[in-house]
Protein backbone atom coordinates (compact mmCIF):
# COMPACT_ATOMS: atom_id res chain seq x y z
CA UNK A 1 0.00 0.00 0.00
CA UNK A 2 1.10 3.52 -0.77
CA UNK A 3 2.25 5.60 1.89
CA UNK A 4 1.57 8.95 -1.06
CA UNK A 5 5.57 10.08 -0.75
CA UNK A 6 6.76 8.66 -3.59
CA UNK A 7 5.45 7.20 -7.15
CA UNK A 8 4.69 3.53 -6.60
CA UNK A 9 5.06 1.12 -9.89
CA UNK A 10 2.72 -2.05 -8.72
CA UNK A 11 2.22 -4.86 -10.99
CA UNK A 12 -1.66 -6.13 -11.28
CA UNK A 13 -1.13 -9.65 -9.94
CA UNK A 14 -3.92 -12.86 -10.73
CA UNK A 15 -6.05 -11.74 -8.24
CA UNK A 16 -6.76 -8.48 -9.29
CA UNK A 17 -7.63 -9.16 -12.76
CA UNK A 18 -10.12 -7.17 -14.51
CA UNK A 19 -10.69 -5.00 -11.62
CA UNK A 20 -11.71 -1.53 -12.44
CA UNK A 21 -8.51 0.82 -12.32
CA UNK A 22 -10.64 3.31 -9.34
CA UNK A 23 -11.04 -0.03 -7.12
CA UNK A 24 -7.67 -1.04 -7.51
CA UNK A 25 -6.34 2.24 -6.29
CA UNK A 26 -8.83 2.47 -3.29
CA UNK A 27 -7.28 -0.73 -2.11
CA UNK A 28 -3.54 1.03 -2.60
CA UNK A 29 -4.13 4.36 -1.63
CA UNK A 30 -4.47 4.56 2.09
CA UNK A 31 -6.85 7.31 2.97
CA UNK A 32 -8.12 8.58 -0.64
CA UNK A 33 -11.60 9.50 -0.94
CA UNK A 34 -13.08 8.31 -4.29
CA UNK A 35 -13.52 11.93 -5.42
CA UNK A 36 -9.69 12.64 -5.26
CA UNK A 37 -9.00 9.09 -7.19
CA UNK A 38 -11.13 10.24 -10.29
CA UNK A 39 -9.21 13.41 -10.66
CA UNK A 40 -5.91 11.87 -10.41
CA UNK A 41 -7.28 9.13 -13.27
CA UNK A 42 -8.60 12.10 -15.27
CA UNK A 43 -5.50 14.59 -15.10
CA UNK A 44 -3.47 11.75 -16.54
CA UNK A 45 -1.64 11.26 -13.01
CA UNK A 46 -1.98 7.50 -13.22
CA UNK A 47 -0.85 5.40 -16.01
CA UNK A 48 -1.38 1.83 -16.59
CA UNK A 49 1.76 -0.06 -19.10
CA UNK A 50 2.79 4.18 -19.59
CA UNK A 51 -0.32 4.91 -20.88
CA UNK A 52 -3.49 7.09 -19.67
CA UNK A 53 -6.34 5.26 -18.53
CA UNK A 54 -10.21 5.67 -17.26
CA UNK A 55 -11.36 5.33 -14.30
CA UNK A 56 -13.52 2.30 -15.45
CA UNK A 57 -10.31 0.29 -17.40
CA UNK A 58 -10.16 -2.76 -16.55
CA UNK A 59 -6.79 -4.37 -15.59
CA UNK A 60 -4.73 -7.45 -16.77
CA UNK A 61 -2.98 -9.84 -15.19
CA UNK A 62 0.75 -8.55 -15.78
CA UNK A 63 -0.24 -4.53 -16.28
CA UNK A 64 1.71 -2.47 -14.35
CA UNK A 65 -0.05 0.42 -12.59
CA UNK A 66 1.62 3.85 -12.28
CA UNK A 67 0.33 5.49 -8.44
CA UNK A 68 1.15 9.05 -7.98
CA UNK A 69 2.88 10.35 -4.58
CA UNK A 70 0.06 11.77 -2.88
CA UNK A 71 -0.67 14.15 -0.09
CA UNK A 72 -3.78 14.12 1.18
CA UNK A 73 -5.15 17.32 2.92
CA UNK A 74 -7.43 16.52 6.03
CA UNK A 75 -10.38 17.63 4.90
CA UNK A 76 -10.01 15.28 1.87
CA UNK A 77 -8.63 12.42 3.92
CA UNK A 78 -10.71 9.22 4.88
CA UNK A 79 -10.57 8.74 8.83
CA UNK A 80 -8.37 6.35 9.83
CA UNK A 81 -10.18 3.16 11.18
CA UNK A 82 -10.28 3.68 15.20
CA UNK A 83 -9.64 0.68 17.85
CA UNK A 84 -12.98 0.53 18.58
CA UNK A 85 -14.10 0.12 14.59
CA UNK A 86 -11.38 -1.97 13.86
CA UNK A 87 -12.18 -4.52 16.42
CA UNK A 88 -15.95 -3.69 15.88
CA UNK A 89 -15.32 -5.14 12.29
CA UNK A 90 -13.14 -8.18 13.42
CA UNK A 91 -15.92 -9.71 15.72
CA UNK A 92 -18.53 -8.74 12.99
CA UNK A 93 -17.19 -11.83 10.84
CA UNK A 94 -19.86 -14.55 10.53
CA UNK A 95 -18.00 -17.08 8.04
CA UNK A 96 -14.96 -16.66 5.30
CA UNK A 97 -14.37 -18.22 2.50
CA UNK A 98 -11.27 -18.60 0.37
CA UNK A 99 -12.51 -15.48 -1.95
CA UNK A 100 -15.89 -14.55 -0.12
CA UNK A 101 -16.65 -13.40 3.43
CA UNK A 102 -20.06 -12.45 5.15
CA UNK A 103 -20.62 -9.55 8.09
CA UNK A 104 -23.09 -9.12 10.34
CA UNK A 105 -22.93 -5.28 9.86
CA UNK A 106 -23.92 -3.06 12.50
CA UNK A 107 -26.68 -0.71 12.10
CA UNK A 108 -25.47 2.91 12.02
CA UNK A 109 -22.42 1.93 9.78
CA UNK A 110 -22.69 2.98 6.43
CA UNK A 111 -21.54 0.54 3.57
CA UNK A 112 -19.53 2.94 1.52
CA UNK A 113 -17.92 6.71 2.32
CA UNK A 114 -19.44 9.69 0.73
CA UNK A 115 -21.67 12.51 1.39
CA UNK A 116 -20.16 13.71 4.68
CA UNK A 117 -19.21 10.08 5.76
CA UNK A 118 -15.55 9.97 6.17
CA UNK A 119 -15.54 6.25 6.56
CA UNK A 120 -17.74 3.68 5.59
CA UNK A 121 -17.71 -0.07 5.62
CA UNK A 122 -15.63 -0.69 2.75
CA UNK A 123 -12.72 1.23 3.41
CA UNK A 124 -12.80 0.79 6.83
CA UNK A 125 -12.56 -3.05 6.09
CA UNK A 126 -9.77 -2.72 3.26
CA UNK A 127 -7.45 -0.89 6.36
CA UNK A 128 -8.43 -3.74 8.46
CA UNK A 129 -7.88 -6.26 5.67
CA UNK A 130 -4.42 -5.31 4.70
CA UNK A 131 -3.36 -8.42 3.50
CA UNK A 132 -6.56 -8.90 0.65
CA UNK A 133 -5.49 -7.11 -2.44
CA UNK A 134 -9.23 -7.02 -3.47
CA UNK A 135 -12.13 -6.76 -1.74
CA UNK A 136 -15.55 -5.56 -3.08
CA UNK A 137 -19.06 -5.32 -1.98
CA UNK A 138 -21.17 -8.04 -3.30
CA UNK A 139 -25.04 -6.29 -2.65
CA UNK A 140 -25.68 -3.26 -0.10
CA UNK A 141 -27.78 -2.61 3.04
CA UNK A 142 -28.88 0.98 4.19
CA UNK A 143 -26.68 2.68 6.78
CA UNK A 144 -29.25 2.18 9.39
CA UNK A 145 -30.27 -2.12 8.45
CA UNK A 146 -28.24 -4.56 10.33
CA UNK A 147 -26.80 -8.00 9.49
CA UNK A 148 -25.69 -10.55 6.83
CA UNK A 149 -23.67 -8.45 3.91
CA UNK A 150 -21.59 -10.63 1.71
CA UNK A 151 -18.02 -9.43 0.21
CA UNK A 152 -15.92 -11.04 -2.38
CA UNK A 153 -12.27 -10.98 -2.03
CA UNK A 154 -11.21 -12.08 -5.69
CA UNK A 155 -12.49 -10.58 -9.05
CA UNK A 156 -13.84 -14.20 -10.40
CA UNK A 157 -15.78 -14.11 -7.12
CA UNK A 158 -17.46 -11.24 -7.61
CA UNK A 159 -18.16 -11.79 -11.01
CA UNK A 160 -19.47 -15.00 -9.70
CA UNK A 161 -21.58 -14.07 -6.78
CA UNK A 162 -23.07 -11.17 -9.54
CA UNK A 163 -24.40 -13.56 -11.81
CA UNK A 164 -25.86 -15.28 -8.61
CA UNK A 165 -27.79 -12.47 -7.79
CA UNK A 166 -29.11 -11.59 -11.66
CA UNK A 167 -30.01 -15.06 -11.99
CA UNK A 168 -32.11 -15.07 -8.19
CA UNK A 169 -29.92 -17.23 -6.93
CA UNK A 170 -29.42 -15.58 -3.91
CA UNK A 171 -32.11 -15.71 -1.05
CA UNK A 172 -32.02 -13.15 1.44
CA UNK A 173 -34.62 -12.85 4.67
CA UNK A 174 -34.99 -10.00 6.77
CA UNK A 175 -36.76 -9.60 10.15
CA UNK A 176 -38.98 -6.73 10.54
CA UNK A 177 -40.74 -4.69 13.57
CA UNK A 178 -43.54 -2.98 11.92
CA UNK A 179 -46.62 -0.85 13.96
CA UNK A 180 -49.66 -2.80 14.66
CA UNK A 181 -51.37 -5.88 13.59
CA UNK A 182 -50.33 -7.19 10.34
CA UNK A 183 -52.73 -9.25 9.26
CA UNK A 184 -51.92 -12.99 8.22
CA UNK A 185 -53.57 -13.04 5.00
CA UNK A 186 -51.14 -9.87 3.83
CA UNK A 187 -48.16 -12.54 2.47
CA UNK A 188 -47.20 -10.28 -0.33
CA UNK A 189 -46.91 -7.06 -1.49
CA UNK A 190 -46.38 -5.31 -4.84
CA UNK A 191 -46.23 -1.79 -5.94
CA UNK A 192 -44.19 -0.19 -7.85
CA UNK A 193 -41.34 2.49 -6.61
CA UNK A 194 -39.95 5.83 -7.46
CA UNK A 195 -36.87 7.65 -6.29
CA UNK A 196 -37.18 11.66 -5.73
CA UNK A 197 -35.64 14.19 -3.98
CA UNK A 198 -37.07 15.16 -0.69
CA UNK A 199 -36.12 19.03 -1.28
CA UNK A 200 -32.78 18.96 1.04
CA UNK A 201 -30.69 17.21 -0.92
CA UNK A 202 -32.02 13.48 0.33
CA UNK A 203 -33.15 11.22 -1.73
CA UNK A 204 -36.14 9.19 -0.89
CA UNK A 205 -38.53 6.54 -2.50
CA UNK A 206 -42.15 6.28 -3.42
CA UNK A 207 -45.22 4.52 -4.28
CA UNK A 208 -45.81 5.67 -8.26
CA UNK A 209 -47.60 3.75 -11.24
CA UNK A 210 -44.47 5.40 -13.25
CA UNK A 211 -42.09 3.81 -11.32
CA UNK A 212 -39.54 0.27 -10.82
CA UNK A 213 -41.28 -3.00 -10.04
CA UNK A 214 -41.02 -4.25 -6.89
CA UNK A 215 -41.81 -7.10 -5.05
CA UNK A 216 -42.00 -8.04 -1.69
CA UNK A 217 -42.78 -11.13 0.27
CA UNK A 218 -44.06 -10.96 3.84
CA UNK A 219 -45.04 -13.44 6.91
CA UNK A 220 -45.68 -13.03 10.12
CA UNK A 221 -43.42 -14.26 12.50
CA UNK A 222 -45.15 -13.11 16.20
CA UNK A 223 -47.74 -10.96 16.99
CA UNK A 224 -48.03 -8.15 20.20
CA UNK A 225 -49.68 -6.07 21.79
CA UNK A 226 -48.73 -3.25 19.49
CA UNK A 227 -46.64 -4.43 16.83
CA UNK A 228 -45.72 -7.48 14.60
CA UNK A 229 -42.10 -8.90 14.43
CA UNK A 230 -42.61 -9.78 10.37
CA UNK A 231 -40.10 -11.80 8.19
CA UNK A 232 -39.40 -9.98 5.09
CA UNK A 233 -38.16 -11.35 1.58
CA UNK A 234 -37.53 -8.83 -1.51
CA UNK A 235 -37.99 -10.37 -4.64
CA UNK A 236 -36.71 -7.54 -6.63
CA UNK A 237 -33.95 -5.15 -4.93
CA UNK A 238 -34.87 -1.93 -4.43
CA UNK A 239 -33.79 1.25 -2.59
CA UNK A 240 -35.41 1.35 0.76
CA UNK A 241 -38.09 -1.16 -0.60
CA UNK A 242 -39.35 -3.32 2.77
CA UNK A 243 -39.52 -0.24 4.73
CA UNK A 244 -41.91 1.56 1.82
CA UNK A 245 -43.67 -1.58 0.52
CA UNK A 246 -44.16 -1.84 4.66
CA UNK A 247 -45.31 1.54 5.37
CA UNK A 248 -47.70 1.48 2.03
CA UNK A 249 -49.48 -1.87 3.62
CA UNK A 250 -50.16 0.59 6.50
CA UNK A 251 -47.82 -0.69 9.02
CA UNK A 252 -44.23 1.39 8.79
CA UNK A 253 -41.10 -0.18 10.13
CA UNK A 254 -40.41 1.05 13.96
CA UNK A 255 -37.19 3.11 14.16
CA UNK A 256 -38.07 4.40 10.57
CA UNK A 257 -37.22 8.01 10.54
CA UNK A 258 -37.86 8.57 6.83
CA UNK A 259 -41.20 6.45 6.13
CA UNK A 260 -42.56 6.15 9.32
CA UNK A 261 -45.20 8.13 11.78
CA UNK A 262 -45.59 9.91 14.95
CA UNK A 263 -47.83 6.66 16.54
CA UNK A 264 -44.90 3.87 14.98
CA UNK A 265 -42.58 6.84 16.95
CA UNK A 266 -44.61 6.49 20.03
CA UNK A 267 -44.67 2.59 19.73
CA UNK A 268 -40.35 2.69 19.44
CA UNK A 269 -40.46 4.79 22.31
CA UNK A 270 -42.52 2.67 24.38
CA UNK A 271 -40.55 -0.41 23.47
CA UNK A 272 -36.84 1.72 24.13
CA UNK A 273 -35.96 1.16 20.50
CA UNK A 274 -33.18 4.01 19.35
CA UNK A 275 -32.94 2.52 15.79
CA UNK A 276 -34.44 1.22 12.91
CA UNK A 277 -35.53 -2.18 13.48
CA UNK A 278 -34.65 -4.19 10.21
CA UNK A 279 -31.95 -6.95 10.41
CA UNK A 280 -30.95 -9.00 7.03
CA UNK A 281 -31.44 -12.33 9.48
CA UNK A 282 -29.93 -15.02 6.67
CA UNK A 283 -28.40 -15.22 3.89
CA UNK A 284 -28.19 -17.81 1.17
CA UNK A 285 -26.13 -18.41 -2.08
CA UNK A 286 -24.12 -20.61 -4.29
CA UNK A 287 -20.30 -21.04 -3.20
CA UNK A 288 -18.59 -19.42 -6.45
CA UNK A 289 -16.38 -22.20 -6.87
CA UNK A 290 -17.82 -25.21 -5.99
CA UNK A 291 -21.53 -23.79 -6.75
CA UNK A 292 -22.57 -25.84 -3.22
CA UNK A 293 -25.09 -23.76 -1.37
CA UNK A 294 -24.13 -21.36 1.74
CA UNK A 295 -26.51 -20.53 4.40
CA UNK A 296 -25.53 -18.47 6.93
CA UNK A 297 -27.61 -16.31 9.97
CA UNK A 298 -27.13 -13.01 11.74
CA UNK A 299 -28.25 -12.92 15.43
CA UNK A 300 -30.25 -10.53 16.08
CA UNK A 301 -27.96 -8.88 18.94
CA UNK A 302 -29.04 -7.60 22.71
CA UNK A 303 -30.60 -4.61 21.61
CA UNK A 304 -32.92 -6.01 18.96
CA UNK A 305 -33.59 -9.46 21.34
CA UNK A 306 -34.09 -6.48 24.29
CA UNK A 307 -36.66 -4.97 21.97
CA UNK A 308 -38.84 -7.61 21.15
CA UNK A 309 -39.06 -8.81 25.10
CA UNK A 310 -40.44 -5.05 25.56
CA UNK A 311 -43.36 -5.93 22.95
CA UNK A 312 -43.91 -8.64 24.09
CA UNK A 313 -44.83 -7.22 27.66
CA UNK A 314 -46.37 -4.48 26.46
CA UNK A 315 -50.15 -4.03 27.13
Amino acid sequence: MTDGREVQWVEVTEGQVGQRVDNFLMTRIKGAPRALIYRIVRKGEVRVNKKRVKADTRLALGDVVRIPPLKLAPREAVREVSDNLRNLLAGSVLLEGRDWMVLNKPSGLAVHGGSGVKIGLIEALRQVREDLDFLELVHRLDRDTSGCLLLAKSRPALLSLNESLKRHEMNKQYLALVAGRWPARRDFVSARLDRFDAGNGERRVRVDSGGKVARTRFAVREAFARATLIEAEPITGRTHQIRVHAAHAGHPLLGDDKYGTREAGRIAAQFGLSRLFLHAASLTFPEPTSGKPVKIRAPLGETLDGVLESARNAR
